[in-house]
């Protein structure tokens, strides 16, 4: 089992962080344009964690440092089937994370409800920035 799908399915928070490269690149199944770096992506992690009730892996596929996970979730009513794809660098690190979702109608659930969770984390994330800077 990849340890990536062992924290999400058990909802460690910390597990999942840990994981992520300094540089991660995340792209989002509901936006257009990758988000980059370990505190925001880890805040939108912790977001999909709030918005997803029951998640479950269901496949894993992997070649190297390239891992496939396929999920199903549930957002609000809806299932939702997704894969994450991971990319792990030299150190194991999580260094490209991107994720599609289907159906449709799942898929714009999901962005309402991260819509609405988007400001807790540009939040959290500007707070761990900022916490990082002071500590330089």
């Amino acid at each position: 089992m990849h340890p990536f799908r062992a924290a999400a399915e058990a909802g460690d928070r910390d597990a999942i962080e840990a994981m992520l490269a300094d540089d991660v690149v995340f792209t989002s199944p509901v936006a257009f344009k990758p988000y980059k770096g370990k505190p925001l992506t880890a805040a939108i992690l912790r977001a999909v964690l709030r918005v997803f009730d029951d998640i479950r892996y269901v496949r894993e596929i992997s070649d190297g440092r390239d891992h496939a996970l396929l999920f199903e979730a549930k957002v609000g009513e809806l299932t939702i089937s997704g894969c994450d794809f991971l990319r792990m660098n030299e150190a194991g690190q999580i260094e490209d994370f991107t994720v599609m979702v289907r159906p449709l109608s799942a898929a714009k659930a999901l962005a309402e409800a991260m819509a609405a969770e988007f400001d807790q984390v540009e939040r959290e994330a500007r707070e761990v920035s900022a916490g990082r800077a002071a500590a330089e």
